[in-house]
């Protein structure tokens, strides 16, 4: 195990670089910010120079890998570390130098067992891309076929989970001092990141969510997913179907190209509710450089280490919150954050309501084209304080993508309104999943599965209270008094205790 000393070294270390790019002054100002940890900012910061403007992509790029990671994590989390920062950590692209191209082909053939001639005929050895766990290689298999070929970084996961064991530790300790702290709930950010991590650093199970996610799309023609080679795939080492297209960031050359930037807009936000709302199942991390326009006016997607899912639930809770808000039935949206266990019961669903409605009313009253998620999901963490709401890892790794993915369409066409693309998708949803006929439908489902269930339920019935065999059934005894004299237990029983006195009268009177 390793020694406070260590974890707090370290941090004194992570946290120097941040004082240099001005990322720990939120902390040090904020009331809320436990005393302990702006002590500790303070320090960091000594004979520091500090500019004018928190640079926190900068800081977290500067520290490392795993980092970088943390920052994409924290990128999801505006309650916790303002709205300013995660926006600038959104700008977090994995961007790194690449390593040597011989340290990448020993840990090529150390992962497949075999020389790489025998999977592939060629392989490019400058990378198309060097990120903070893997870089990907252009090649050519054996039977002539062109893929992308990522590979971890040698040594990545001891450096990975050096730190991680140093985030877990400084979160433990912030979560003790209670208050904002706790409510926060940091343990569980770290806890979040590191299953995150985890499913990057094995890319087997990158190349199942790449997969899973293929087959939920075929509904949606207009998005295409890259095929896996599962035979030249393992854990450090995952080949995938080329993708040959242009960047949804590069605006100029996708005009250029012929490309209707407004349909690639419309395209990719129907593509997002597909995966989000219908499916459960979401690209986690739709930023503009995993996107690509292909020729045929399609859009391509890679990079699937970070995925989302929501069950079927909390995708009714989340499409009714949504409407409510839009609608203005803000009574029903408090509702509804009851029911779901996301506003403890102690508080108010009045009260709650008309705080709603301080965030639904001044953005119904915008134009159409000037409404935002962004912007409505901005106003809904300011009152999370004040209801004690905690935090769901799952509707926050949503609401970053949503507001991800409004950023990217905006970027093709700046007229797009992510709410009037959705709502026809989103409408027939809503009248599917909450309309009586669905409701029928679910009690008939529920009560099928209980009926099914009966049987075992029966048989463990039986199981427990088996029929009695031929002894008469015990008479029914008393309750009895259980008492503890100098920590052993007696048993007290008043019938046995009259035999007793009886018998000892007749003893001393006879």
């Amino acid at each position: 195990m390793t020694s406070p000393v260590v974890h707090f070294w370290r941090l004194l270390k992570w946290g120097r670089t941040l004082a240099r790019h001005g990322a720990l002054r939120g902390i040090e100002r904020d009331r809320n910010t436990p005393r302990p940890v702006r002590r500790l900012a303070r320090i960091a910061r000594l004979g520091a120079r500090v500019p004018a403007e928190p640079r926190y992509a900068d800081a977290f790029q500067a520290i490392g890998p795993a980092a970088i990671k943390l920052g994409q994590t924290l990128a999801t989390r505006p309650d916790l570390i303002g709205e300013s920062a995660a926006r600038d950590l959104l700008r977090l692209q994995d961007a790194l130098p690449p390593l040597p191209f011989e340290s990448i082909r020993a840990q090529m053939e150390a992962s497949f067992g075999r020389p790489l001639d025998t999977l592939f005929s060629e392989i490019e050895e400058n990378p198309i891309g060097a990120a903070s766990i893997a870089q990907v290689h252009r090649a050519v298999t054996t039977d002539g076929r062109q893929v992308a070929v990522k590979v971890l970084r040698p040594g990545i996961e001891t450096e990975f989970s050096r730190a991680i064991e140093t985030y877990e530790w400084a979160a433990a300790q912030i979560e003790t001092m209670g208050g904002e702290a706790a409510r926060l709930r940091p343990r569980l950010v770290i806890d979040t990141f590191k299953r995150w991590t985890m499913r990057e650093l094995d890319l087997r199970r990158e190349g199942a969510s790449a997969s899973e996610l293929a087959e939920g799309m075929q509904a949606e023609p207009d998005f295409m997913v890259p095929a896996i080679d599962w035979e030249r795939t393992t854990g450090k080492v995952l080949t995938l179907e080329w993708i040959d297209g242009i960047k949804l960031s590069d605006r100029a050359a996708l005009i250029a190209a012929g490309q209707d930037v407004s349909a690639l807009g419309g395209k990719l936000v129907r593509a997002f509710l597909r995966q989000a709302i219908a499916e459960g199942f979401f690209h986690a991390d739709m930023h503009q450089g995993n996107l690509f326009a292909l020729a045929d006016g399609r859009i391509a997607a890679i990079d699937f280490g970070i995925m989302g899912r929501i069950d079927r639930r909390a995708r009714v809770w989340l499409a009714e919150i949504l409407y409510g808000l839009i609608t203005g039935n803000y009574k029903r949206v408090a509702e509804i954050h009851f029911e779901a266990g996301y506003v403890p019961a102690h508080h108010n669903v009045a009260e709650f309501a008309t705080a709603l409605r301080a965030v639904g009313e001044p953005m119904r009253g915008l134009p159409v084209k000037d409404m935002s998620i962004g912007m409505m999901l901005d106003s809904l963490f300011n009152i999370t304080r004040d209801f004690d709401m905690q935090t769901q890892p799952h509707l926050l790794l949503l609401q970053k993508t949503m507001v991800m993915v409004e950023g990217v369409a905006t970027g093709l066409d700046p007229d797009i309104n992510l709410w009037d693309t959705a709502a026809p998708f989103v409408r027939e949803w809503i009248r599917t999943e909450l309309g009586p006929e669905a409701a029928v439908a679910d009690r008939l489902i529920e009560d099928f599965r209980t009926l099914s269930r009966l049987p075992q339920l029966v048989r463990n019935i039986e199981r427990h209270f088996p029929t009695p065999g031929g002894a008469p059934p015990a008479p029914p005894l008393r309750e009895i008094e259980r008492i503890r004299i100098g920590g052993i237990r007696y048993i007290i029983v008043a019938v046995f205790s009259g035999a007793l006195g009886a018998a000892a009268t007749l003893l001393l009177f006879r």
